[in-house]
């Protein structure tokens, strides 16, 4: 299914408001600064969520300047303030003739959002931790911002259902729409991709995909800090915030299988928990998933992630056709003796450079891109797995994708607001319990 039959599809099923959204949406179009879309003037930037991703996301976009594409970053904001100046300095280190970075445009606190888009930025950098991401998409669409956000897009059904709303007027609005799955802006993938979906290993009827690692940071409890900004300080623990690894680092390798198929996943059913981290300093997810996905034309994607550190580690997507196989990140094609087919050989990668490359040269030549739906039905797949592990249960897309559970994720006010999700009296947080947890 194509991404407009997806979008339509979706919308129909649990957007039955969005067509008058849209007619809105279309009222204002001038708040899009088509002027710049096709011309010569200065695009400028805001960022919005200012950790290592955000900035390195804001240099990248800055490392695309040539004479014909003009940028300037006059706007930063993140919840902590340390983050934004930390962020404010690099920046300023490394593009000092293209940051225009005063201290009165360096914003911190949780209205910090509001504040980067009141500014006169054209295009809008989201990097704060997923759990925010369908609120601040919003309020950038709504202010007529183009928008380069990093995956995933949401940590529930009802943020990727909002993203697939804001997605839609976006486009009415003539707003570009770039989301952060980088793997679809390299050629050596592009390559391979083209490849399969050509035919050259035939009818594909399995997929694995792997992101086994180990444990990413903790940052130890301070003695002065509130529940919720400790929980922000690690938000990767918690999945009203991050929406466990499945969901914020997983994605990339599910997405890949949903490129190549052109559809999302029917159903899954999976299984996972926690084996080795355990302790109360890694909040409530899990250290293992494995789910079994099955496509609408029966074939599977089995799919691995795990943080046990000592184990055999894998980043990677593999196809079995009837004709052969490949190892997509690797950009090589096998026949069904093992024997080389094909090899993209060197070069071809570097996405998250190669995003925002094309990103700026799509609005100089007047193209709008809008990755706002596949952006989400990725984040998607990656829920509906993690929902399958915690719950035990199979679960079918339209279930997933319509069900009313919320993690919580509101427009909080401060640090000193209760998170949707609090330790009992021992420190310790809730763990799913597959068989026992409803799905979430």
């Amino acid at each position: 299914m194509s991404e407009n039959e997806n979008d339509n599809k979706t919308r129909r099923q649990f957007l039955k408001a969005s067509s008058t959204a849209v007619a809105a949406g279309a009222l204002v179009m001038g708040a899009a600064r088509n002027a710049h879309a096709a011309g010569s003037d200065v695009l400028r930037i805001g960022l919005i969520g200012a950790g290592g991703r955000g900035t390195g996301a804001a240099i990248q976009a800055l490392n695309t300047i040539t004479g014909d594409n003009p940028l300037q970053l006059i706007a930063v904001g993140d919840v902590f303030e340390d983050n934004a100046q930390s962020a404010a300095r690099n920046l300023r280190s490394k593009h000092p003739d293209h940051v225009d970075l005063p201290e009165e445009r360096v914003f911190s606190g949780f209205d910090a959002y509001r504040k980067v888009l009141a500014t006169e930025c054209d295009v809008v950098i989201l990097a704060t931790p997923p759990g925010f991401r369908p609120i601040h998409f919003k309020a950038a669409v709504d202010a007529g911002k183009h928008v380069f956000m990093e995956k995933p897009v949401a940590t529930d059904a009802a943020g990727v259902r909002n993203v697939v709303l804001a997605s839609a007027v976006a486009r009415q609005k003539n707003l570009a729409v770039a989301v952060g799955l980088q793997r679809r802006h390299e050629d050596r993938y592009r390559e391979t991709i083209r490849r399969l979906q050509d035919g050259a290993i035939g009818d594909i009827n399995l997929a694995r995909v792997y992101w086994n690692g180990n444990t990413p940071w903790v940052r130890p409890r301070k003695p002065e800090q509130s529940e919720m900004e400790y929980q922000m300080r690690n938000w990767y623990f918690f999945n009203w915030l991050c929406g466990d690894h499945i969901v914020e680092q997983h994605i990339h390798n599910l997405d890949v299988i949903n490129w190549l198929k052109d559809g999302f996943p029917v159903k899954a059913n999976g299984m996972g928990g926690r084996l080795l981290r355990t302790g109360k300093d890694h909040g409530e997810i899990f250290d293992h998933h494995f789910i079994e996905y099955t496509y609408a034309d029966g074939s599977k994607m089995f799919s691995q992630c795990r943080h046990m550190p000592g184990c055999w580690n894998s980043v990677s997507e593999h196809v079995q056709g009837s004709k052969g196989n490949a190892n997509i990140g690797g950009a090589s094609i096998q026949g069904l003796d093992g024997a080389k087919i094909w090899q993209y050989g060197r070069g071809g990668a570097g996405g998250h450079q190669r995003e925002h490359f094309d990103l700026f040269a799509d609005l100089r030549a007047g193209k709008i891109p809008n990755e706002g739906v596949y952006g989400a039905y990725s984040t998607m797949t990656s829920i509906m797995g993690r929902m399958c592990t915690y719950s035990g249960k199979e679960l079918s897309w339209d279930e997933a994708l319509n069900l009313s559970v919320e993690l919580g994720v509101r427009d909080f006010q401060s640090f000193d607001d209760k998170p949707p999700i609090l330790p009992d009296e021992h420190g310790h947080y809730p763990i799913a319990q597959p068989g026992l947890t409803k799905v979430v």
